[in-house]
């Protein structure tokens, strides 16, 4: 199907604004469904989803030679841990109810793509949720445990002249640093498929981003130092794959660049073959 029989295919199907707007609202009660039922879920289940959270701390004190009885946290007031239960019901709603939130968006858009952008934007809409778990892994088996580990050196036992100082975590700061922690890597594992669709849709090219390299790198390493907690091992365990995953990114966009158009050739062609009707000479 030629770019001219697409487009008059969208124009026949294409509906008015107010069909727009009852669509959309369509597809955000699926997410707001979604979200909600996977909020209720993750808050009747909030404690055992912030024990396994605990896990990562766990191994951060096997490391340090210590005991399961010095895993131990705290809370400052009587709402703490509820309004930290609420925070686990809404993270774990959102991730539970992300693929559907994706597909509700494909869906309202994909009407509006010509065929070949449709089937170029599936294969990153399933990418995503991938890179996502990957980067949420990582923090989860290495960086939470390395952090956790170089907090724990700061410990130091009481004696004459020297004062005791002990790691007491509130169960709120612990839950905000691992959640700020999943979204801060599971965003930057994005890098891909975002500056790949850029490419396809022209906006970048593959020789830009090798040319930007340098400030790349840059901006990787404030990145981190803004996001992540101030220990070098934290932020280098962010900066190092955001470089490599910018070096990806370059290759996707090579890879998945766009060709030229097709339709660009016949377009000249019919611009060599019709003759201009002024340039014809008057007939004597």
């Amino acid at each position: 199907m030629s770019r001219a029989d697409e487009e008059a295919q969208m124009e026949a199907t294409a509906a008015p604004l107010m069909e727009h707007l009852v669509e959309l609202r369509r597809r955000l009660i699926w997410c707001v469904g979604g979200f909600l039922a996977g909020f209720v879920l993750s808050f009747a289940f909030a404690t055992p989803i912030f024990n396994a959270l605990v896990v990562p701390f766990q191994w951060a004190v096997d490391w340090h030679g210590m005991t399961a009885d010095d895993v131990q946290f705290i809370y400052t007031a009587p709402q703490e841990f509820f309004f930290t239960q609420i925070k686990i019901g809404a993270f774990g709603g959102l991730v539970l109810a992300f693929p559907l939130i994706a597909t509700q968006l494909y869906l309202f858009i994909a009407p509006g793509l010509y065929a070949n952008e449709r089937g170029a934007f599936l294969p990153f809409l399933l990418a995503t949720p991938i890179l996502f778990l990957i980067g949420a892994a990582l923090v989860y088996f290495m960086i939470i445990p390395m952090a956790m580990w170089f907090f724990l050196s700061l410990e130091q036992t009481g004696g004459e002249g020297v004062a005791s100082i002990q790691h007491l975590p509130r169960v709120s700061e612990y839950l905000s640093l691992i959640m700020t922690l999943i979204f801060a890597f599971g965003l930057v594992f994005q890098l891909p498929v975002a500056l790949t669709l850029l490419s396809r849709a022209g906006l970048v090219t593959p020789e830009g981003l090798a040319s930007k390299r340098k400030y790349a790198i840059v901006i990787a390493f404030v990145a981190a130092a803004i996001l992540t907690p101030p220990d070098p091992m934290t932020q280098l365990g962010l900066a190092l794959p955001t470089i490599l995953l910018y070096e990806l990114s370059i290759f996707m966009a090579r890879r998945f660049q766009p060709p030229p158009s097709e339709y660009d050739g016949e377009d000249d062609e019919d611009d060599e073959t019709e003759p201009d009707e002024a340039a014809k000479p008057a007939a004597t």
